[in-house]
């Protein structure tokens, strides 16, 4: 089983649906609250729990997959969920192991952006889901399965 880094979205926080899936399924969950106002303190603290961890899978959701792009993840694996990039960090490109998870029927980040995100960077794109959540039961397993390849 492996350790996952799980950055949680703007205004979210930790032990939601999703960390709670992976966790139950037997992956370690390091789940740290991240700061909604400030995005390098958010950074910040995902870098600390990355360092400290080292996990060998880091997902981030919404924001916290643009707080995933913009911190040091060496060789471990992205696994994106409707990520916020175009809106908060440096980060234009992830590595080519990266999986993206959105739903084309999201309201709040459109899902032509991750197509660009993948296009850019040789990632894998998979659509997924009816909503921006991303916590129906679909999407949940592609998430499990994304982390366990």
């Amino acid at each position: 089983m492996a350790t996952i880094l799980f950055l949680h979205g703007w205004r979210s926080v930790p032990g939601g649906v999703k960390p709670t899936y992976l966790k139950e399924h037997g992956h370690t969950v390091i789940n740290p609250a991240l700061d909604d106002d400030d995005f390098e303190a958010a950074v910040r603290t995902a870098q600390e729990a990355f360092d400290k961890y080292q996990p060998q899978v880091v997902v981030g959701s919404s924001r916290g997959g643009a707080v995933a792009m913009n911190i040091n993840v060496g060789s471990a694996k992205l696994v994106l969920l409707c990520p916020a990039w175009k809106k908060w960090g440096a980060a234009q490109t992830v590595q080519s192991n990266t999986v993206i998870l959105h739903s084309r029927a999201d309201d709040v980040i459109p899902f032509e952006h991750s197509e660009e995100l993948a296009r850019r960077s040789g990632a894998t794109l998979i659509e997924v889901g009816n909503d921006h959540r991303l916590a129906d039961p679909e999407p949940l397993v592609a998430m499990l399965k994304a982390c366990e390849q």
